[in-house]
């Protein structure tokens, strides 16, 4: 939460624009000094307004309420580097949602794993009429995630996931499996 900052002075005194009559008023000059350390984090937080919104320079608690306000597929458990990078990817994911690329992706920026997809679609073209349907005549849509250490949350925010992003009329499973563990040396 933003508040006041010890030592922060303002970046426009108040006391300078007094009138001649006061400069010298020490009662108007302290009074006004406290308005200064009130008002010198808002001026502060409005000098700096670009980097309010870059994810990348934000705050935390700010990048947090950015990413609902961006819609960001959060759920306020994930580490800072990947929600600034939630963030950033937001509005790009927004224009892929619905393919195979934002699905991907989605996943991927939640779990911080390349998830394994499985789907029933195709793309063909045939310059004969009633050519064969590419794909299976079934639609079906399958996501595998493998986690170092999975637990029943992972398989229910996979299932969130997966269906805000997938195609609107595809049936869909999810799966969350424990990642295989190399031997260290």
């Amino acid at each position: 939460m933003r508040g006041s900052v010890d030592g922060l002075g303002s970046s426009v005194p108040i006391g300078g624009m007094l009138p001649a009559v006061f400069a010298d008023d020490d009662l108007a000059q302290r009074f006004v000094g406290g308005l200064d350390e009130v008002m010198a984090p808002i001026l502060n937080v409005l000098d700096c307004l670009p980097a309010y919104f870059d994810p990348a320079l934000a705050p935390v608690d700010f990048t947090r309420w950015l990413a609902s306000w961006v819609g960001a597929e959060t759920d306020g458990t994930e580490p800072e580097p990947r929600l600034r990078a939630a963030v950033a990817a937001a509005a790009y994911l927004h224009r892929v949602r619905g393919t195979r690329r934002g699905l991907s992706e989605t996943v991927r920026l939640a779990f911080g794993v390349e998830p394994e997809i499985s789907e029933s679609g195709g793309a063909d073209w045939s310059a004969r009429p009633l050519g064969p349907v590419p794909g299976e005549p079934r639609p079906h849509l399958h996501v595998t995630v493998r986690l170092p250490d999975p637990g029943p949350v992972d398989e229910h925010r996979l299932d969130t996931l997966v269906a805000a992003a997938r195609p609107a009329h595809m049936p869909y499973t999810v799966k969350v499996t424990a990642a295989e563990r190399t031997p260290e040396r």
